[in-house]
This record gives C-alpha cells, sequence and structure tokens, in this order.
C-alpha cells in the first residue's frame, strides 16, 4: 500500500541548477549572492522596500517582536487559534497575549471582538490569516491606526494569496513568512520579514545577526540578538520556487475545488469557504471540521489506516500546557475555536499532490 503523505513538496524547476551553483563556487553560507537576491526578488513580489530573509517564520516573529520594543508591560492583542510561534514570541519577549476568538467560517481572528480586547497596555496587534483565506484587514487596520498600534501580519501560509486585490504580507508594520516544505514556496527550512521602513529593516538585519553593530567592532555586543542567518543555498531554493509561484498557487486552487466537488454534500463535515467578499481561497491546506470530536477520531484512524495522512487542526493557545504553567488564560474560553481545534484535520494538500492521490481520497471519503 502506497502512503499519502500531507505534504509532498513540488521541486520541478531550477531548484537543482541553483543549489549546484551554490556548491561548486563555495558560497554555501549566510553570506552568498542568493540571499540577496531572494529578499529582493520577493519583496518586489509581495510589493515591500525590504525583505530580510531568516532561518524559520518562527525566528522572523521572534525578531519582528523585539524590533517593534514590545516587552514587559506591553500586551498584544492576536488569534486564539493559531500555531504556538506568534504567542511563544510573544511571551518570550515579557509581554502578554491577549487572544481573540474565530469566526466560525473562515477559522480566522473575529475581528469584530478586537476593539473591546484593547487596553491601555495594548502596543500591537498580531493578525495571522489562517490555512486559505486572509483575515478581514480593514477593521484591522483602522484600528492599529485608531489607537497608535503597531500590526505584525504573520502570512506565512499566504504566498501569493490577497485582500481585495492587494498581497497578503504587504499590510503590516512588520510582516513574516515562512518557507516550510509545506508552503507554496519552500526552501526547507527559511523566513522572511517584509518592511517598508529602511530604518526597521536595518534592524531586523541587525537582530537575525547576534546584534552585531553595522560599523562597529566585531564581536562586541550591545544587545542580545539571534543567529536566525538563512543560508545560500536555501535561497537559492527559494529563487527556483518563486520563479514557479504562479504555477503553485494554480495547482493550490486545482487540488482544492477537486476537493471541493468531490465532497460536496458529505455528511457531517464542514468544507472550507471557497471565496469571501474580500479573497479567493488559495487552498493552502485543504479543512475539515466534524461534527464531533468521536467522528473526528474515528475519521482520521480510518483514513491514516488505509495510507492517507492528515493533521490536525492547531490548538488553541488558551489551552496550550505550558502557556497554563505560566498562569496565562485562566478560565478564558473561546468556543469557535475549540471547536475547531478539537473536530478539525486536514487532508493531502501538497503541491506533489496527483490527480489519481486526489480521486482516491475523495472515493476512500464516500466509502467511509
Amino acid at each position: 500500500m502506497n502512503f499519502i503523505p500531507v505534504n509532498t513538496p513540488l521541486l520541478s524547476g531550477n531548484e537543482e541548477k541553483y543549489l549546484l551553483e551554490c556548491i561548486r563556487t563555495g558560497w554555501i553560507s549566510s553570506e552568498g549572492p542568493f540571499i540577496r537576491q531572494f529578499e529582493e526578488k520577493f519583496a518586489f513580489y509581495i510589493g515591500r522596500n525590504e525583505g530580510i530573509a531568516v532561518a524559520n517564520g518562527s525566528g522572523a516573529l521572534d525578531i519582528a517582536v523585539q524590533a517593534l520594543k514590545i516587552g514587559n508591560d506591553d500586551e498584544v492583542i492576536m488569534p486564539a487559534f493559531t500555531i504556538i510561534s506568534p504567542a511563544q514570541s510573544v511571551v518570550r519577549a515579557g509581554a502578554t497575549p491577549v487572544l481573540v476568538d474565530c469566526d466560525p467560517k473562515t477559522w480566522n481572528m473575529d475581528v469584530s471582538q478586537i476593539e473591546s480586547r484593547i487596553t491601555p497596555k495594548t502596543k500591537a496587534i498580531i493578525v495571522v490569516h489562517i490555512y486559505g483565506l486572509p483575515v478581514d484587514m480593514d477593521p484591522v487596520l483602522s484600528l492599529c491606526k485608531k489607537y497608535g498600534l503597531f500590526l505584525i501580519e504573520d502570512a506565512a501560509e499566504m504566498h501569493g494569496q490577497t485582500y481585495k486585490g492587494k498581497m497578503c504580507g504587504s499590510f503590516g508594520d512588520i510582516s513574516t513568512f515562512s518557507f516550510y516544505p509545506n508552503k507554496h514556496i519552500t526552501t526547507g527550512e527559511g523566513g522572511m520579514l517584509m518592511v517598508d521602513d529602511p530604518e526597521l529593516a536595518e534592524r531586523c538585519r541587525k537582530l537575525r545577526n547576534l546584534a552585531f553593530e553595522p560599523g562597529g567592532r566585531r564581536f562586541v555586543h550591545n544587545e542580545l540578538g539571534w543567529n536566525y542567518r538563512m543560508t545560500n543555498m536555501q535561497a537559492a531554493l527559494g529563487v527556483a520556487q518563486l520563479e514557479k509561484i504562479d504555477n503553485h498557487i494554480t495547482k493550490k486552487r486545482e487540488i482544492g475545488q477537486a476537493y471541493q466537488t468531490g465532497l460536496e454534500g458529505i455528511k457531517g463535515f464542514q468544507l472550507p469557504v471557497d471565496k469571501t467578499e474580500y479573497a479567493k481561497n488559495i487552498y493552502w491546506v485543504f479543512g475539515l471540521v466534524a461534527d464531533s470530536e468521536k467522528l473526528c477520531e474515528m475519521t482520521v484512524s480510518k483514513l491514516n489506516a488505509l495510507g492517507i495522512g492528515t493533521r490536525p487542526f492547531f490548538w488553541c493557545m488558551h489551552e496550550q500546557p505550558v502557556f497554563r504553567k505560566m498562569g496565562l488564560f485562566i478560565n478564558e474560553k473561546y468556543p469557535c475555536a475549540e471547536n475547531i481545534a478539537r473536530n478539525g484535520f486536514y487532508c493531502p494538500s501538497g503541491l506533489g499532490l496527483t490527480p489519481k492521490d486526489i480521486s482516491f481520497i475523495i472515493k476512500t471519503f464516500h466509502e467511509l
């Protein structure tokens, strides 16, 4: 029995050619020419002035929080339903994450709840575009302007997605991306920060490189940073992948549409929203929410037994054991986030998925 994994990357362009160039020239570290190429080309694609390539998307969030000088006594509003990385970056900076429940249809943060969570301590809002549809950005931008808040835009899953025709990743004071293998553009591991302010860009570059002082004596440090540098080989992959981004987006949407058509009307499951008034789903993954935990567990177990990989949805921030041990989010409830976290999972959705794979998965669903 062949196993269909949740993700298989597609490396069908110049990846091998560019990697061989790195090896033949000896530029394999974080100082090779592909890094600046990737930064400039991706920034142009998104519509930002500056790109700062880093080791991963979580590192990009660490840098974003510190670059904006978010720290002790500050509060940062963010979604209850997301990967742990944004909350982790806030907590490690000494600030407090303040959570907002999600919209039950789009699975993104419910922006109508944000203003009620703003206090005099609020310094920033982190939006995280989830799974395929962007957050409704206009209300968030209005609140940031009204209250003088920073906006960190986590567009890790949104390569090529737009909000009202404008690229996701172009809205934040700092926006972040991930290039993990399941993304539309992969560098294996890797991430990038996007900014327009040149001074903020230089601060991000400084923090990714152990906070070396530009023009100062090497190995003398005035503050703490990280070694979050991207290698030239990773950037070479990124340049090759970016050349194919339009094809990748087309294929992702074709996969999503095939699932939508094949699973239409299936009982007991909520399918993703195909489009909203401000965006068409880019189907980074194809998620389903079961009517009950029992149905979710049974379906996942049977699919896995038949060679079809699945992955559960993110777990809610207020229910993360590590945060509860810290005394965070005591007695807080976010029912929509809790429901999809318990009952949601996604099917194989990688760019390497074949039409034969999709047909088999859909057929298996109906048989179950």
